[in-house]
């Protein structure tokens, strides 16, 4: 069974003067090791929604203790903020959620497909056979 889950929190832009965005987390079980994390076209330069991809344990190890080294981090800030920053070579956003908004989305998508289970949906059989495909040609 497919699943989706969607939760809509807060997040500051730890910036002078910046606006409280309108964020998206959102797994999904047809790629069940990845969580994403979206903001609305408003609150981009060029006018586009913004969209990261990372790992579901990345974020679920940053609301415990620092986590990540490239361009995604997430730590805790205090009980009920989580940080997660957001590097790109033009440049870094740091957001802070709130925590226990980022734990219930963690604890649906764990209801969803359990820690350890991430692969059993994944059709393994055909995805090796298409690289057998590409190596060996048509």
């Amino acid at each position: 069974m497919r699943a989706e889950i969607d939760s809509q929190l807060p997040a500051l832009l730890v910036a002078p003067g910046a606006p409280r965005l309108d964020s998206r987390l959102t797994y999904r079980s047809s790629d069940p090791y990845a969580v994403t994390l979206a903001f609305g076209a408003q609150h981009a330069l060029e006018g586009e929604p913004v969209v990261w991809v990372f790992s579901r344990e990345l974020l679920a190890t940053g609301v415990n203790t620092v986590a990540g080294a490239g361009d995604v981090r997430v730590r805790p800030y205090d009980p009920g903020r989580t940080v997660i920053e957001l590097r790109v070579p033009e440049g870094s956003a740091v957001l802070m959620l709130p925590t226990d908004g980022v734990r219930a989305f963690l604890r649906a998508s764990y209801e969803a497909v359990p820690s350890g289970a991430e692969g059993r949906g994944i059709p393994w059989d055909a995805f090796l056979a298409t690289l057998t495909e590409e190596i060996d040609g048509p």
